[in-house]
């Protein structure tokens, strides 16, 4: 079976399905308690290849998810799927259920790990696309069953996970590791945490943990009466969810605190009541724990015991909460013919001049991946500036926007204040040029 663009988000939503019985995933090598595996660090969220039923794919680490999702496949994916009957799913964002396939009795491997009998949804709506919004392929994602057969340990500096042997597992002692219990609902992870608003007031709150949002901290306004929006705060965009478009107010916290570890001026969004609808069955829950605060320690989370330990990551921890400045959001445009310019140097065995060097330069046309503009926010230096959603960036301070990473061009509009940034686009086969400095909202 065949599927063709088939998408799905880029904030991760948080939706159930009815359970269904299945083989635990398990290491193929009875002799090893414990598989390490490599991931790519994409925008605070964690990359892994994977093979299901034969094919390879990559798929988004999650523990905000519970079942595995396929999506943004492609007719060269040549994927074939077990046992499918078609359902509807509901997640973030305003709008219609999506239409879904569920199929049973897949082979899923990670390199040493696997599971012979695995269940995987699949997006077939073309509505959503993870992968434009990363600047990478990314076929799906895994989450919750996957990581609760295992104690999982995530080194986010050397970009490393160790899946180990729960029954075989010891832990080390370390004095500078604090544990936290964990709480479920719907078989994802809850933490209790502490805020402080600008009013001063000390607020405990229940976080889901959540590896696949790239954000720090989300907190839901009316889930508690000291969940307070301070005056400095701006509306923006959040991200996609399952069901549309996710809007709210960025601001900053002036406190988070997680037993000894304490975060000043945290970033925070609180995303629009309307967009989070899906979320409201669980009513303890205050928020979202993201990537963009997991990464600043050494994770290991521990599914079956119920607990979390964290230790400082020298390398992020005190990493300043950097948001975009320029009020643009960007996705992967797709590939665009470009003529490139090479030089040859010729061989001057024969010249017996050896002082003076030959360069031949040629042309060729090459396709190169390209990034367009989905969201300019209101107000902002790029709205202000004229730029247009659809607008697709040929160069930005000059470097030609092909040769750089999606996530390094979010590093470059995220800078400090009064940053110039100048950017050459293409709209409707016209080259115009725009420039603007930076601007702080908080």
């Amino acid at each position: 079976m065949r599927f063709k663009n088939i998408v799905f988000l880029f904030f991760i939503c948080f939706f159930t399905f009815s359970g269904i019985a299945q083989s635990q995933f398990q290491i193929m090598d009875t002799k090893k308690e414990s598989i390490t595996i490599p991931f790519s660090l994409i925008n605070n969220m964690m990359v892994i290849s994977a093979d299901v039923n034969g094919k390879e794919l990559s798929f988004l680490l999650d523990t905000g998810i519970e079942k595995t999702i396929l999506f943004n496949l492609k007719f060269s994916d040549s994927l074939i799927l077990n046992d499918v009957e078609k359902l509807q799913l509901r997640g973030l964002g305003v709008g219609k259920p999506i239409n879904a396939l569920k199929s049973k009795n897949n082979v899923f491997k990670i390199k040493g790990i696997f599971n012979p009998n695995h269940l995987i949804y699949i997006i077939i709506d073309d509505m959503f696309d993870l992968s434009a919004k990363m600047g990478v392929d990314i076929n799906g994602i895994v989450g919750g069953d996957l990581l609760k057969d295992f104690i999982v340990k995530i080194n986010y500096a050397t970009e490393r996970i160790t899946f180990y042997n729960p029954e075989t597992y010891v832990y080390n002692n370390c004095n500078k590791c604090e544990v936290f219990p964990l709480d479920f609902y719907n078989k994802k992870p809850f933490i209790n945490v502490n805020v402080e608003n600008y009013l001063g007031d000390l607020v405990k709150v229940k976080l889901l943990i959540d590896s696949g949002g790239g954000d720090a901290l989300w907190l839901f306004e009316h889930s508690h009466p000291k969940i307070i929006i301070s005056k400095n705060y701006f509306k923006d965009y959040l991200g996609k969810g399952l069901n549309g478009n996710i809007y709210g107010k960025r601001s900053k916290i002036d406190k988070l605190i997680i037993g000894s570890f304490v975060f000043d001026n945290a970033s925070v969004s609180y995303p629009d009541s309307t967009s989070i609808v899906a979320v409201h069955k669980n009513k303890d829950r205050n928020g979202t724990l993201g990537a963009g605060i997991l990464k600043r320690f050494h994770v290991i989370i521990d599914y079956p015991n119920r607990k979390i330990t964290l230790k400082k990551n020298s390398r992020f921890f005190k990493e300043p909460f950097l948001y975009n400045k320029s009020g643009i959001e960007l996705v992967y445009g797709g590939e665009r013919l470009v003529k490139e310019k090479r030089a040859r140097f010729p061989d001057n065995s024969q010249n017996n001049n050896n002082s003076i060097t030959q360069i031949i330069y040629s042309y060729a046309l090459a396709y190169k991946p390209s990034y367009q503009i989905s969201y300019v926010r209101d107000g902002s230096p790029a709205k202000i500036a004229g730029l247009l959603v659809g607008d697709i960036i040929l160069e930005i301070n000059r470097k030609l926007a092909y040769n750089i990473e999606m996530q390094e061009i979010i590093q470059m509009l995220s800078q400090k204040e009064d940053k110039k940034i100048k950017l050459l686009i293409d709209r409707d086969g016209k080259h115009l040029n725009y420039e603007f400095n930076l601007k702080s909202m908080l």
